[in-house]
């Protein structure tokens, strides 16, 4: 699941959706600026396993850098698929699979693939320990183990408008309610322990938002995202009315126009090379 992830929800509601603004969001994303920490030990060859793809940015770029290796991206839900597949074609990749399925019961058999690959799904899911097993169970001897996911309640920005805070507190409730772990970056060391992950390597990792470019981007998104159905039907279950909404989604737009503005978003990382037979 980009950004969150997308549909891959181990009996959780997706609290992002799939609309347009939240693909986009995630379709931005590339293996260089999520996945960075994994790139070192790919090699031309090796399979993975994408979970909770999206859209399919950073799957596709990590089939660039293991072909001929197989990759497959697994999702739960079929918009962010379609997504996916358009993004292959238009890159000329007719070899990258993009498949239904949960991560809370992966359809591939024991040590299947050289990588197991998650961005942004563990926070969205009832049992991030259950699914983390479930990877380990399809990796190979000899494989890795990848998952990285953002802490909301560690993210920074400036100017600090009172309607970004209010966005933050909404935003921790709906996935809380959602029975998701908002602020899942600080927890994935415990996480890994307790999936008895072997020899994990917790490190961590920014995305910054600091040009006029990435801010407008980065605050109209928002916006945008906030502004759509699927947040505004979980923001009313939370006691926020439209008026409240939209003065989020406007807070969103006029902190992407301020010339000073930055926005930082912090993340834990899992990195595990199982053992050899």
């Amino acid at each position: 699941m980009n950004d969150g992830a997308s549909g891959t929800d181990g009996g959780t509601r997706y609290s992002h959706g799939h609309e347009p603004a939240v693909l986009a969001s995630h379709g931005a994303r590339t293996a260089a600026n999520s996945a960075a920490y994994l790139i070192p030990h790919l090699s031309p060859g090796m399979s993975i396993l994408d979970v909770g793809c999206g859209p399919g940015s950073i799957t596709l770029d990590l089939a660039d850098l293991v072909t001929p290796g197989l990759v497959v991206g697994l999702e739960k839900a079929e918009a962010p698929l379609v997504a996916a597949r358009t993004a292959a074609a238009a890159r000329g990749d007719q070899t990258t699979r993009f498949e239904l399925g949960d991560v809370m019961a992966l359809p591939y058999a024991d040590d299947t693939f050289d990588v197991v690959h998650a961005h942004q799904v563990l926070q969205h899911l009832t049992d991030p320990v259950g699914a983390l097993q479930e990877m380990v169970r399809v990796c190979r001897p000899g494989g890795w183990i990848a998952a990285r996911d953002a802490d909301y309640d560690a993210m920074a920005w400036h100017p600090e408008l009172p309607e970004l805070d209010d966005w933050r507190t909404l935003y921790r409730a709906i996935a809380r309610g959602n029975g998701a772990e908002p602020d899942a970056g600080r927890r994935m060391r415990a996480w890994a322990n307790a999936a008895g992950v072997p020899d994990a390597t917790i490190t961590s990792s920014v995305w910054t938002y600091a040009t006029a470019a990435e801010c407008m981007w980065w605050g109209n998104g928002q916006a945008d995202r906030v502004a759509g159905e699927m947040f505004v039907r979980q923001a009313v279950e939370q006691g926020i009315d439209s008026v409240g909404v939209q003065a989020i989604a406007g807070g969103w737009r006029a902190w992407g126009q301020d010339p000073d503005a930055w926005f930082l978003i912090p993340h834990g990382e899992i990195l595990a090379h199982l053992p050899a037979d």
